[in-house]
């Protein structure tokens, strides 16, 4: 189900399977977002003021920044 943007800022919206945007720790200066499905969530803290890091199902690392699908 699309929704719009959610925040990518707490760790309570975002679940293992979920499509985000991400953004890469040698992407940060120039803001490119990178497109995948969570596979894991890295960061312990509820909040993170860059963004919850986490793994795709690529293998990429990186904090997100907009979550692209949701479910309820």
């Amino acid at each position: 189900m699309k929704n719009e943007l959610l925040s990518g800022n707490n760790r309570k919206n975002i679940q293992s399977g979920l499509n985000v945007e991400i953004v890469q720790k040698h992407h940060q200066r120039t803001g490119e977002l990178t497109e995948g499905v969570v596979k894991r969530i890295l960061t312990n803290s509820s909040t993170h003021p860059h963004g919850i890091k986490v793994q795709l199902e690529t293998g990429l690392v990186g904090r997100v920044k907009n979550i692209l699908e949701y479910e309820i």
